[in-house]
C-alpha cells in the first residue's frame, strides 16, 4: 500500500450478483467518500454483470470459486491474498464469509468484521445447531459484528453467545434521491406488457425467486381476490419482479390458478425505481428478512407495504400507519389486507406518504454509510485483541462439533446461507 493511501477494506461475500445485501455492499462502496478508504471484494464463488454496479476503477471484485477448488483452496487463496492486498480490515459476511476469517488472521490482518444480513429457508428461526456451532468457533477472530436488525442481534446474543459490546446494529440504507413517488402519469409505461394497460391498481413484489421468498402465497391470495371478487379481475394487475431457481414454479403456478392474464413475470429487471413507481400496493411474503432493501425502496417510491410480521420487517414496518403485517403463508389474511388497500384509495395515499416520510427520516443510506465509516474507524483506533482461540489456537483446536457437525468448514445453510437475505433488483 502507497504511503499516504486511505485504509483497505477486503468485503468478503458469497457471490456478487442480484441481491438485497449484495446491492447494501455496492451502495456502500459507491458513497463512502473515498479518501476515508478503498475496497476490495473477495467472492467465494463468483460474480454476475451485476458486478458493473461498482464505478469506482479502484475497487477489485475476485472470484474464488469454492464449489469447484474446495474450502481448503479457498481458505489458500484468502491467505495469498490478504498477503498481497495487507488489507487494514476484513469484513466478511454470513456464512459463507466465516470461511475467510482464519486464512486472514493468519495472513496478519489485525482487525476482523462479521456481518449477519439475513436467514435461510433451511433455518428460518435460527435453530440450527452446525451454524451455531460455527459462529462460536469463529467468534474469537471476530473484534466487531454487524447486524442489520435487532432480531439478528438478539440471534448473536441468545444463541451464539456474542458480548452485546461486540455488536453493532445497522440498519440497510435507501437512497431517497433515487427511489421517489412519481411525479406524473405516464409510470405505468415502465411495467411489461400486460401491465402498461389502463389497470387501475397494480400489486407488485419485487425479489429473488427462492423459496424463503414465498411468492407463491402472493399468488395465491391474488387468485383468491379475484374469485371472490369477480368485479376486480379486470380492475387488479399483479407482477412479481425477480429470477431464481422458483421462477418457473411461480409461472407454472399462476397458470394453475388461471391468474396468468392478469399477472406478469418478467424476470430480473434492471430499471427498479421505475417499476415501484408504477405500483400501487408492495406486498413482501418471505417466511423470513433480516432488513429488506426492497420494503425500504417502496416505503422511500411512496408505497404502503404488505409484509411478513417475521424477521427486521416489524422492525422497519409499522402495522397500521404505513403498512400493514400478517403471518408467513397466511394467504387469506393477505387477500384481506390486499383488499383492504384496493377498496380504500384514501388509506393507500395516506399510508404511501407516511412510508415516504418514514424513509426520508430514518432508513436513508447517507445514514448508513456514515454509519459504517465510523464502524471502520472505531475499529482502527482500538488495539487488537488476541483472544483465546485465535487463528493458530483454532487450527489446534480441540473442541468436538456437536454430533453430526462437519467442522471443515461453513456449509451453505443457515442465517443466511445464500448470503443475500432481501433481494433488489436494481
Amino acid at each position: 500500500m502507497s504511503t499516504g493511501a486511505p485504509p483497505l477494506v477486503l468485503h468478503v461475500i458469497h457471490h456478487l450478483v442480484t441481491g438485497g445485501m449484495e446491492n447494501g455492499l455496492v451502495n456502500l462502496i459507491e458513497h463512502m467518500p473515498a479518501r476515508a478508504f478503498r475496497h476490495a471484494v473477495a467472492c467465494i464463488e463468483d460474480y454476475s454483470e451485476f458486478r458493473q454496479r461498482i464505478r469506482r476503477s479502484d475497487v477489485d471484485v475476485i472470484a474464488l470459486h469454492r464449489s469447484r477448488v474446495g474450502v481448503w483452496g479457498v481458505r489458500r487463496e484468502i491467505f495469498r491474498l490478504c498477503r498481497r492486498l495487507r488489507p487494514a480490515i476484513v469484513h466478511t459476511r454470513n456464512t459463507s464469509g466465516l470461511d475467510a476469517l482464519l486464512p486472514a488472521r493468519a495472513a496478519g490482518v489485525r482487525r476482523c468484521i462479521h456481518g449477519e444480513h439475513g436467514w435461510d429457508v433451511m433455518d428460518l428461526r435460527g435453530e440450527s445447531r452446525k451454524q451455531i456451532f460455527l459462529r462460536r468457533l469463529h467468534s474469537p477472530m471476530v473484534d466487531r459484528y454487524v447486524t442489520v436488525s435487532q432480531d439478528l442481534r438478539r440471534y448473536l446474543i441468545d444463541r451464539v453467545g456474542i458480548a452485546p459490546s461486540r455488536i453493532e446494529q445497522i440498519y440497510n440504507g435507501v437512497d431517497n434521491l433515487r427511489f421517489t413517488p412519481p411525479v406524473d402519469d405516464r409510470r405505468r409505461t415502465q411495467l411489461p406488457h400486460p401491465l402498461a394497460d389502463a389497470a387501475p391498481i397494480v400489486i407488485g413484489t419485487v425479489g429473488r425467486a427462492r423459496p424463503v421468498k414465498d411468492q407463491g402465497t402472493l399468488l395465491r391470495a391474488f387468485a383468491e381476490i379475484t374469485k371472490r371478487r369477480p368485479d376486480l379481475r379486470e380492475s387488479l394487475r399483479l407482477v412479481i419482479v425477480g429470477t431464481g431457481p422458483s421462477f418457473d414454479e411461480l409461472k407454472a403456478l399462476a397458470r394453475a390458478l388461471e391468474i396468468d392474464q392478469c399477472t406478469s413475470l418478467p424476470g430480473a429487471c434492471t430499471n427498479i425505481p421505475e417499476v415501484m413507481q408504477a405500483l400501487d400496493i408492495f406486498v413482501l411474503p418471505s417466511l423470513n428478512e433480516g432488513i429488506s432493501n426492497t420494503i425500504l425502496e417502496a416505503m422511500a417510491s411512496g408505497l404502503p407495504v404488505v409484509a411478513t410480521a417475521v424477521g427486521g420487517n416489524v422492525e422497519i414496518v409499522e402495522d397500521g400507519k404505513w403498512g400493514r403485517l400478517f403471518p408467513p403463508r397466511d394467504v387469506s389474511r393477505l387477500a384481506s389486507l390486499i383488499e383492504e388497500y384496493v377498496d380504500q384509495p384514501a388509506l393507500r395515499a395516506n399510508h404511501g406518504s407516511a412510508a415516504r416520510a418514514a424513509a426520508a427520516s430514518r432508513f436513508g443510506l447517507e445514514s448508513m454509510v456514515q454509519k459504517y465509516q465510523a464502524l471502520y474507524e472505531s475499529v482502527l483506533l482500538v488495539a487488537p485483541v488476541r483472544r483465546a482461540g485465535s487463528a493458530s489456537g483454532l487450527l489446534r483446536a480441540r473442541t468436538a462439533p456437536p454430533r453430526g457437525v462437519d467442522a471443515d468448514g461453513p456449509a451453505p445453510t443457515g442465517p443466511a446461507a445464500k448470503p443475500g437475505g432481501p433481494s433488489t433488483l436494481c
